[in-house]
């Protein structure tokens, strides 16, 4: 039975010891942030041109978490390359977390009481802290700026089911996991918070194929940089992260790529920058300065001729600690499964600008919503399009557009329309209330 009422996280202790330690994934003590070094030699910096005197930030301070993924790449490039320095924000932290639920406590803390002013986080999330649903009630207001990618995750699978070749479409999953439970054992699927992107799109690839994820299945919580030690010790059988986890596992030979997470919903929303409201309320032109860094960051990545030194910079030991080659191919849209399958799936990898990818949609957001509407993380009668129209700010992501140049880039419209998933399954976001009476498998 899948509970996160007294979740575990699986922690690791060097590379062949790892122990189970019982948790409270949606409360905990806060851990400050953990400060990032100075920027790498190797990352030539922008000159900084002057602000003007009307666009000068009200503070040049802010401080910004991120957990080791390749997704946060927009807020590691606007600091290694200087572009926080340039829009008048020279004293920019880009401070590393050890876990969602830790920058989740960081925030709800604030940089004036230690803690941080934003961050590179889960969609949902800012949601989820808004209605108190994961700060034990407490209530605190926050912005989406951005969106800092779609693409970029996968759903891995242990070895002991490589024979039964499981993949986007898969009757064997259900078969497979029921022997294991038939056996005796429990069938774990790790993700990295509830009621995150990644819980998202384990239940939704699992309740299409059949698996009640909590019914059928144990849904547990794992830090994405502790994924792979864990799978390799055998704590669970699935697991769903973004990049580089599930590329290092297959480089490992410790399980294998079941999917990646574009073959669901192509193009899905990933990550979100977003920050505390009292703080972009207090301070709109250093948010506006903020966001316009990590805007042309993510033009930055973006373009194939930096794809490699992405790589390199990210993967830095007080970044993302990965060999750039693991980074890489995936990033490329080369993808090996590690089950025998290759593909080159460019249109499919991570985006952080092309195709609107950094555009904060509000369709996409009713989608989250509504999702975590469906596995009660949300209360059933929340309206989605009022939480949606309160903390996103697509309002504030045109101004920095502008701002950097790229007017062309606004989307004409806050939705991007019917969205379709793998299984044919339609959600039109002006009637979230008819997708969620269609689905089969759910909470709500």
């Amino acid at each position: 039975m899948s509970t996160f009422s007294r979740r575990k996280f699986l922690t690791t202790a060097g590379l062949s010891t790892v122990s189970a330690i019982a948790l409270n994934a949606c409360g905990g003590e806060a851990t400050k942030p953990e400060a990032s070094s100075s920027a790498s030699p190797s990352a030539s910096k922008t000159t900084a041109p002057k602000v003007s005197a009307a666009d000068a930030p009200e503070v040049t301070k802010a401080k910004l978490g991120f957990i080791a993924l390749t997704d946060s790449a927009p807020l590691i490039i606007a600091k290694e390359k200087g572009l926080f320095e340039k829009y008048g924000m020279k004293d920019v932290e880009v401070l590393k977390q050890a876990s969602w639920g830790t920058t989740r406590d960081n925030i709800v803390l604030g940089s004036d009481a230690g803690g941080i002013d934003g961050a590179h986080i889960l969609s949902p999330m800012p949601y989820l802290i808004a209605e108190g649903k994961i700060t034990n009630g407490k209530k605190v207001p926050m912005y989406i700026l951005a969106r800092l990618n779609t693409n970029g995750q996968a759903i891995s699978i242990s070895n002991e089911f490589k024979d039964l070749k499981i993949a986007l479409k898969s009757n064997a999953l259900k078969e497979g996991f029921a022997k294991v439970k038939t056996s005796g054992k429990d069938v774990k699927c790790a993700v990295t918070f509830p009621g995150g992107t990644h819980d998202l799109w384990m239940r939704y690839w699992l309740a299409a194929n059949g698996v009640d994820p909590d019914k059928d299945v144990s849904t547990i919580v794992v830090p994405p940089p502790q994924m792979v030690a864990n799978m390799k010790a055998g704590n669970m059988q699935s697991f769903c992260v973004g990049e580089p986890w599930n590329a290092r596992l297959v480089a490992q030979n410790s399980g294998y790529s079941a999917l990646i997470t574009g073959e669901i919903w192509k193009d899905h929303p990933e990550k979100a920058f977003s920050m505390r409201a009292d703080w972009v309320d207090k301070n709109p032109k250093a948010a506006k300065a903020l966001l316009s860094a990590v805007l042309e960051a993510q033009v930055w990545c973006d373009k194939a001729e930096n794809k490699e030194e992405m790589c390199k910079i990210i993967g830095a030991d007080k970044w993302l600690k990965v060999p750039a080659a693991e980074i890489l191919g995936r990033i490329q849209g080369k993808v090996d499964y590690g089950d025998g399958r290759t593909a080159d799936l460019p249109d499919l990898s991570m985006k952080f600008w092309k195709d609107s990818a950094s555009y904060p949609f509000k369709s996409h957001d009713i989608w989250f919503v509504t999702e975590d509407i469906r596995w009660g993380y949300l209360d059933a009668d929340t309206d989605a399009k009022k939480l949606v129209d309160k903390v996103n700010r697509e309002d504030l992501w045109k101004e920095a557009a502008k701002a950097i140049g790229e007017t062309a880039a606004i989307p004409n419209s806050t939705s991007r329309g019917v969205e379709t998933f793998f299984d044919g399954v339609k959600f039109d976001p002006e009637n979230p209330a008819e997708y969620l009476k269609g689905l089969k498998i759910k909470k709500a």
